[in-house]
């Protein structure tokens, strides 16, 4: 009878151990302008996703700041994790992680898992999308999809920072493989259209025409600003000189890429470009989320 028990491909809570392994999550947001100020009106969630109170350290009638929380601080084989978010016109919102997301190895079935962000802001409304990093330990096998449906003059500006392997540790990101899909669009016309694939064994890994050999990549974006040509060059005056990063405008689409070997490079980057963006963007001053500093 043990041996029979054994054998069973899942256990009484139905999390499996066979290569059908799934278990999902998933967090609904939503954030609505009400007497003056932003409020999350909607947080709807299954499994271990959750949100902290909102916070409101720039003035109750600012930005919602909220963290988005996922306990188990990472995902593993099976894990389908699905976070969507929708602004309402009027309505200010910034989203944050408390700590890096952590992609771990697959299992013996090699079994991936899949991380889907939808995040819809309507005409008016504004939403900064501001996670913590990625994290992918060696052998880790998954699928990222990112939706962004803007709508008439919202305003969106968010990034990924995604750190490949732990070199510190001398465990370097030499097998599995990641697809990152990013998607955004403006009342449904394709903006800005990407698929990465992030495969150790490709030659484009390693290749002086694709990733190089980088062990780190970021991606910031912003939609809303009035003069981007005015921007770009602030960022270049300002930003460290250095032959790792580049900034663009494509169809309205400010893109600042980075491509290097430093995960605190590539997030001082990110938050620098940020703090000096802002006030163009939304006329505001950056606030630090005070979950970054702890």
């Amino acid at each position: 009878m043990i041996l029979c028990e054994l054998a069973k491909p899942h256990i009484a809570s139905g999390h499996r151990f066979d290569a059908g392994r799934h278990w999902a999550a998933s967090l609904a947001l939503t954030f609505a302008h009400r007497d003056g100020a932003t409020r999350m009106v909607q947080a709807r969630h299954q499994g271990p996703l959750r949100v902290q109170r909102p916070f409101y350290p720039e003035g109750s009638g600012e930005a919602c700041h909220v963290y988005v929380l996922h306990p188990p601080g990472g995902l593993v084989s099976g894990d389908a994790l699905t976070i969507s978010a929708h602004v309402e016109s009027g309505a200010h919102a910034l989203l944050t992680t408390p700590a890096a997301n952590k992609l771990y190895k697959a299992d013996s079935q090699g079994v991936a898992w899949t991380q889907h962000t939808r995040l819809s802001v309507e005409d008016g409304a504004t939403l900064e999308w501001l996670p913590q990093e990625t994290i992918a330990f060696d052998g880790s096998k998954g699928e990222q999809r990112t939706q962004i449906d803007l709508h008439g003059s919202a305003r969106c500006l968010g990034w990924e920072v995604m750190a490949l392997g732990r070199p510190a540790s001398d465990l370097p990101y030499v097998s599995g493989r990641i697809e990152q899909h990013f998607r955004l669009t403006l009342d449904g016309k394709p903006l800005w259209l990407e698929r990465q694939p992030l495969d150790p064994l490709h030659p484009r890994f390693a290749g002086r025409w694709g990733q190089g050999g980088a062990t780190v990549q970021a991606t910031l974006w912003a939609v809303g600003i009035a003069d981007a040509p005015a921007a770009i060059e602030a960022l270049r005056e300002a930003l460290p000189d250095n032959p790792r990063w580049a900034v663009t405008v494509r169809h309205g689409v400010l893109l600042l890429r980075y491509l290097g070997n430093s995960r605190n490079e590539a997030w001082a980057l990110c938050e620098q470009a940020w703090q000096l963006l802002r006030p163009r963007w939304i006329e505001r001053e950056a606030h630090t989320p005070r979950i970054w500093l702890t």
